[in-house]
């Protein structure tokens, strides 16, 4: 506690020898001229003062200066700069509106922050996608997808054909923070990862962190994708949406009050389902989704916001079983601005998770979810014009519902059951500061994270507090046995975790155009997937650590060179990085999963470590525009004997992680051949994942059974494939409020079969086995009409 105290006075004194100057703060909001929707991310650059700054989450800037005359430059990708002279005699509140580039040959459409700033910031592992960048990119069946366009960048590849989520840097699915307007998505997918839940229509931003992350975030081990909605065009009305083969969407946006108020609503469902029983075909799958967002400003200094989120997806396989699940959130938000240089956010944020399964021939009705109430009120304070200071506090309670079991109807055999309800409180303090030197950028803090497991519930106990038994006789694992059962009344403590979470980022600006970096944070995740799998399924169950599943500890440094070529034409981004993670779950041999009463029965926990390299060349600006990004990496997970007569998992000895990627390379173009034709195209290459295949076979009773070999030491074949698409604007320059445009697209070019799993089978002709790969997608070609009035 005493070296908190003292860390925290020093944050609160540095800046106190500048108070004597005579300087003077401005501030304000700055958004666009067209809707007043704010700009996050939008530079303030004041070359007199060598100043600069950037505005927040909410469109909120700071900069306090020596009172004078100055010329303020104000920046961002995809809109025109502002230059204006201002003279500054007294603190000065000064909103800024942006006008969008109109559309030319030589666009800036892929660039993540300004020249300057991504040298000297001292973000790092963090990747910004604008919105227009991503539209330039291949659409799958002429859908825009935000999920596509993150696993283009280095670090990121999806676990498999059809598999749902994405892994960072060697982590889990479950180790991504998957924020929409601050409330937690628990699964990204729609129609098994083919599209993600993120309607681009109403995406105003997003960004990546891969390592480095702030103070501010917490709760998982892998990265945090952070996404925002738009507020709503407060001036005039405007409808978008698309037409396509699969699916439609349609958005509509505009005034409550005018410059007061505003809305925007969009919502997306498919129909390929329909078209599907037209053809007598059995299996159905189909989804749709709603977003909404209110924006009212009350004041200069007082703005509310109210969002949600709906979502649903439903399969039905031949009448044998069906499918659903989907995510649903709300959050109310209140910005306050107590003065020029203190800023604040206030959320109340509910969100649930609930997915489902029907197996017909059997009558069972199984039902699970996961929901949480959740509190943060984060505050900004611009203490000076080299120091920010950014604080807060964040709670959450969880409640987790592993299953509900019913029969169909009445002839079912099945016996309606309650898997026990888990209830959990996560709350979280941090402190970070932001400070700035002409060659030094540092960004330094701390969270405290403390986790309480809840009644009611009945509890295990086991002898020698070990759920999982080792026979040595079969040098297997198997399930304990209870010895008693402790049950906690409601709200009663079962078990609590605590962790001090530091984090650093700090950049050294060797020139205008070229910086090292570096960054450490240690983080801890409290809530888990339970899944054998490399990807997230709709069935896969989270769970609260406890005294067996314990939380996982995160250890990530990283190293990286950054340069801009040619006056930013060009840019460079190499990282090196290594992280570590304490307590990771493994799972025993067999062990079954769905509808589990007690997992602890069936893991044990370990360590997991990945390591790599990533390099990223973009090419920023002219009519050909995109870049290359290779990633070479290993992720590994170890789960070593409890005692010196346990083997442990794979002998103790490190063996690949399901989601490692040996090496993942990806190339994306756009092209602006005339103002009426724009062309995309993404190549993906990534080491198979890896698999566990069987190394013999022999007979009991007459059965046939598969002796398998060490946990994941094979790999799925190689996964690789082409995506095209084109865009035709046929009136580009048409003065009329109606605009539209053709998208064409190809996905997988050159029709890979590439493998979501091998299945092995004996060859009833010859009798001997073979290997039988299970592709989902071939070549899929699609259009879409997109209209905006």
């Amino acid at each position: 506690m005493r070296h908190q105290i003292i860390y925290t006075l020093l944050l609160i004194t540095i800046p106190f020898r500048t108070y004597s100057q005579e300087k003077v703060t401005l501030s304000g909001i700055i958004n666009m001229k067209t809707s007043t929707e704010t700009i996050i991310g939008a530079s303030i650059f004041i070359p007199g003062a060598k100043a600069s700054t950037i505005t927040n989450s909410y469109g909120f800037y700071s900069v306090t200066l020596p009172k004078g005359e100055y010329t303020v430059v104000i920046s961002c990708v995809g809109f025109e700069t502002i230059e204006e002279h201002i003279a500054l005699t007294a603190n000065t509140r000064k909103n800024f509106s942006m006008l969008e580039k109109s559309k030319n040959l030589n666009e800036v459409v892929v660039k993540y922050n300004g020249s300057a700033s991504n040298i000297q910031k001292p973000e790092m592992s963090v990747n910004k996608l604008s919105i227009s960048t991503i539209k330039k990119m291949p659409a799958v069946m002429g859908e825009v997808d935000i999920l596509r366009g993150i696993l283009q960048l280095p670090g990121v590849s999806n676990a498999q054909e059809g598999a749902t989520g994405f892994n960072v840097r060697g982590g889990s699915v479950d180790g991504n923070l998957i924020l929409l307007d601050e409330a937690v998505v628990y699964n990204t997918s729609h129609l098994f990862g083919f599209l993600s839940v993120f309607n681009a229509d109403v995406i105003k931003d997003l960004k990546l962190y891969k390592g480095g992350i702030p103070a501010n975030f917490g709760g998982r081990t892998s990265s945090v994708l952070d996404i925002y909605q738009k507020e709503g065009n407060n001036k005039t009305y405007h409808v978008t949406g698309g037409i396509g083969a699969i699916s439609s969407r349609l958005s509509a946006e505009g005034p409550i009050v005018k410059d007061k108020s505003s809305f925007v609503v969009a919502g997306r469902t498919s129909y390929a389902h329909l078209f599907m029983k037209l053809a007598d075909n059995p299996n159905s799958i189909s989804f749709y989704d709603l977003n909404a967002k209110l924006n009212f400003k009350l004041n200069d200094n007082n703005r509310i916001f109210l969002s949600g989120y709906f979502g649903k997806d439903k399969m039905d396989f031949n009448n044998f079983f069906s499918n659903n699940y989907g995510n649903s959130f709300f959050n109310l938000r209140w910005n306050h601005i107590f003065s020029d240089k203190f800023f604040s956010n206030a959320s109340v944020i509910y969100s649930k998770y609930d997915y489902g399964l029907k197996i017909k021939y059997v009558g069972i009705d199984w039902v699970s979810d996961i929901r949480n109430y959740n509190f943060k009120y984060d505050f900004s304070h611009h203490l000076s014009d080299k120091l920010v200071l950014n604080y807060g506090i964040n709670s959450i309670y969880y409640q987790f519902n592993p299953g509900t079991i019913k029969p169909m109807d009445s002839t079912s055999a099945i016996n309606p059951d309650q898997i026990e309800k888990k209830y959990a409180w996560e709350n979280a303090l941090y402190i970070s500061a932001e400070q700035l030197t002409d060659k030094i950028s540092l960004t330094y803090g701390l969270r405290y994270s403390y986790f309480l497991r809840l009644g009611e519930q009945h509890v295990n106990n086991y002898a020698n507090n070990q759920a999982v038994l080792f026979n040595p006789e079969l040098q297997i694992y198997e399930e304990g046995k209870p010895t008693s059962i402790t049950y906690y009344n409601k709200n009663k403590k079962i078990i609590d975790f605590g962790n001090l979470e530091p984090r650093l980022a700090v950049s050294f600006a060797l020139n205008d155009d070229q910086s090292i970096k570096a960054s450490y944070n240690r983080m801890s995740q409290y809530i888990h997937l339970i899944s054998n799998t490399a990807s997230v399924s709709p069935l896969d169950i989270w769970a609260p650590s406890d005294q067996y599943l314990k939380p996982e500890i995160l250890d990530q440094v990283a190293l990286g060179y950054f340069r801009n070529f040619r006056n930013g034409k060009y840019s460079l981004e190499t990282e090196a990085f290594y992280k570590k993670i304490e307590n990771k779950a493994d799972y025993i041999d067999g062990a079954e999963l769905i509808a589990q009463k007690a997992i602890e029965q069936v893991l044990l926990n370990g360590e997991a470590r990945a390591y790599g390299l990533e390099v990223m060349l973009k090419k920023n600006t002219g009519r050909l525009t995109g870049w290359l990004s290779y990633t070479l990496s290993k992720a590994e997970q170890r789960t070593p004997g409890r005692n010196a007569e346990e083997p442990g998992i794979n002998n103790g000895k490190w063996y690949r992680a399901n989601y490692d990627k040996t090496h993942n390379l990806s190339l994306t173009a756009a092209y602006q051949l005339t103002k009426k034709w724009s062309f995309g195209g993404i190549f993906t290459y990534q080491t198979g994942k890896a698999a566990t295949y069987p190394i013999g076979k022999y007979q009991y009773q007459g059965i046939t059974i598969a002796n398998y070999g060490v946990r994941n030491a094979n790999s799925l074949p190689a996964y690789h494939h082409l995506d095209l698409s084109a865009t035709y604007t046929p009136k580009p320059d048409s003065k009329k409020r109606w605009k539209g445009e053709w998208v064409f697209s190809i996905y997988n070019v050159y029709g890979r079969n590439n493998a979501a799993s091998l299945m092995f089978e004996q060859n009833k002709e010859t009798g001997l086995s073979e290997a039988k790969r299970i592709s989902i997608f071939g070549i899929i070609p699609g259009v879409t009409y997109n209209f905006k009035f």
